[in-house]
C-alpha cells in the first residue's frame, strides 16, 4: 500500500524535514485488524502527550481520521505513523509556526515463530545502556540509535529480544518491548521516569491487571532482582505478550499470570 504524507499518497519527503535532520518527532506502530487500528485511543493518548512535551503542533482529530482511513484500506497489517516537526532551516532552532508532518506507512502483518508465544523466548543481555534524560523519558520519539546499537549485538536465532539497562544498571525494557516481572502474585514493571518507552500494551496490561485486582507496582528494578522473579514476560502492541524463559544464566517457567495476561492481550489484538 502507498505511503501517505499529510493525507496524500507520496513516495518522497522534503530534504528539509526535521525528523530526518534531527530525529525531531514521534512515531506510533500499531496493529491493524479488520480494517481498524488496535488500541487506537491509547496510541493517540501517548501521541498527544508527546506532542505537548515536544511542542509539536498537530491536529490530533485529523490524525485520527487519517489513521482510520488508512487502516480501512489496509484491512490487515502493521501501520506506522511518523509525526515530525515538519520543514526547518539550518540549525537547531525551530519555527514556532511550523505544523507537524504526518507520514503513514503500511506493512504486512508481523509474523513471528509460534514458539515465542507458546514456549517463551530468551533475552540477550545487551551491553548498550540507555541514557538518562527525564525530558524524553516515556516518549516514543524518533531518536532510536540506542536501540539500533543494542539490536546489532546479537544475530543468532536463539534470542528473540534484548534486555536493556540504564546507566546505573537498572532494568528498563526490551529493545522493542516493555518488561514485567511477577513476584508472589504481583506484577512489577520498571519505572520509566528517567528513560525508556511507555508502551501502549504496557499501559493496557496495567489497566487490565487493576480491573482484575492483580497487585501492580511500578518501581526501579536492579538487575539482581530478576533472579527473584517467579515469572518474566515482555509485551508490545504488535505481538502482545511473550513469556521470557531465560536471560544469560537466569531462567523462569512460563507461569499462570503470564498466560492469563497473554490471553487478554491476544483477545485485544484479535478483536
Amino acid at each position: 500500500m502507498d505511503s501517505w504524507v499529510d493525507g496524500q499518497p507520496a513516495d518522497a519527503l522534503s530534504l528539509k524535514d526535521r525528523g530526518l535532520a534531527y530525529g525531531d518527532g514521534l512515531f506510533e506502530t500499531m496493529a491493524v485488524h479488520g480494517g481498524r487500528p488496535v488500541l487506537l485511543d491509547r496510541h493517540l493518548t501517548r501521541l498527544a502527550d508527546g506532542c505537548a512535551r515536544l511542542a509539536i503542533a498537530t491536529d490530533l482529530e485529523l490524525v485520527r481520521h487519517e489513521l482510520l482511513s488508512y487502516a480501512a484500506a489496509m484491512e490487515e497489517g502493521v501501520l506506522k505513523l511518523i509525526l515530525t516537526r515538519g520543514d526547518g532551516l539550518r540549525g537547531y532552532a525551530s519555527d514556532p509556526a511550523a505544523q507537524g508532518r504526518r507520514i503513514l506507512q503500511g506493512n504486512p502483518p508481523a509474523v513471528y515463530p509460534a514458539g515465542h508465544a507458546e514456549h517463551g523466548i530468551r533475552l540477550f543481555p545487551c551491553n548498550t545502556r540507555l541514557s538518562t534524560q527525564p525530558l524524553l523519558a516515556g516518549l516514543k520519539h524518533l531518536n532510536r540509535l540506542e536501540q539500533v546499537l543494542a539490536r546489532a549485538e546479537w544475530q543468532d536465532g536463539q534470542h528473540a529480544e534484548g534486555l536493556m539497562l540504564d546507566q546505573a544498571g537498572r532494568v528498563v525494557e526490551g529493545v522493542f518491548s516493555n518488561i514485567f516481572l511477577v513476584r508472589d502474585g504481583a506484577l512489577i514493571t520498571p519505572d520509566l521516569k528517567r528513560c525508556g518507552v511507555a508502551g501502549v500494551m504496557r499501559a493496557e496490561i496495567l489497566f487490565q491487571a487493576d480491573s482484575l485486582a492483580i497487585p501492580t507496582q511500578i518501581a526501579d528494578i536492579p538487575l539482581e532482582q530478576l533472579q527473584w522473579a517467579d515469572e518474566v514476560f515482555v509485551c508490545n502492541s504488535v505481538y502482545g505478550v511473550w513469556p521470557v524463559r531465560a536471560c544469560a544464566a537466569l531462567s523462569w517457567p512460563v507461569g499462570p499470570l503470564t498466560r492469563k495476561l497473554q490471553t487478554l492481550a491476544r483477545a485485544l489484538l484479535d478483536a
